[in-house]
């Protein structure tokens, strides 16, 4: 049997509707889907870095890329309500389906991040260490404090959803972080178990500005021209520009 492995899964279905194609769509000169698959291959965590889509052109772009398309998602585990632990759950079980039982822990790194660095997979896996039942995955901090939210109640007029909060200090409250939308490490039995990401999961903590979320034409374009400009500032970085 072969020493236990570890493994990147990259799910990149092929059914964007707000940003058609986007996972292989041009992002500052090459598919959107190859920042996900180079930062893995620069980590240097990983035995194997697989695809997980049921697209036959992101296939045929994730292969060109270095990575392995050994399998087929399922059309029920490809629409736009697919949680994200059932997919990698299914790749895994396909591994061992194929003959291949020694991975040990299970990376999941979305394909959208054209801002991932390769050296925060790596504190995540050191992080993670042999923790049974866990993930860690990156997170940053909210931009104001969440205590002070509000809310729109009709005609533009505003709420506080928080009303004790509305005269303390900023410097007094508690500061909160969000998911970061890049990766998730975690062990094979996390996964395989469908344990919930949030509730089982450690953080590692990142800076905000290296955080994008690409959903639209107008994120797209926020991210490209962020990109641009932390490509002059940041040369010779270990994932933003290569």
């Amino acid at each position: 049997m072969a020493p236990p492995f570890d493994i990147a899964v990259i799910p990149a279905r092929g059914g964007s509707k707000r940003i058609p194609r986007k996972n292989i769509k041009d992002f500052a000169g090459k598919p959107m889907l190859a920042y996900a698959i180079e930062a893995a291959q620069l980590s240097g965590c990983f035995t194997r870095i697989i695809v997980s889509t049921d697209d036959a052109e992101i296939a045929r772009v994730a292969y060109d890329l270095g990575a392995e398309v050994p399998f087929v998602r399922p059309p029920d585990l490809a629409d736009d309500h697919t949680p994200t632990v059932p997919v990698i759950a299914h790749a895994l079980r396909a591994c061992t389906q194929q003959g291949d039982s020694s991975v040990r822990r299970a990376c999941c790194i979305y394909p959208g991040v054209p801002f991932l660095v390769a050296s925060d997979i790596q504190a995540a896996a050191n992080l993670l260490g042999d923790e049974p039942n866990t993930y860690v995955f990156p997170v940053c901090d909210y931009p104001s404090p969440i205590q002070r939210a509000l809310r729109l109640v009709g005609g533009g007029r505003l709420s506080a959803m928080h009303p004790q909060y509305t005269q303390t200090r900023t410097q007094d409250l508690e500061p909160a972080v969000h998911d970061a939308g890049q990766f998730y490490y975690g062990s094979v039995d996390a996964w395989l178990r469908g344990l919930n990401l949030h509730a089982h999961g450690v953080g590692l903590h990142i800076p905000h500005w290296r955080v994008v979320d690409i959903d639209t034409p107008e994120d797209w374009k926020r991210a490209e021209l962020l990109h641009a400009a932390l490509v002059r500032d940041l040369a010779g970085a270990d994932s933003i520009g290569r």
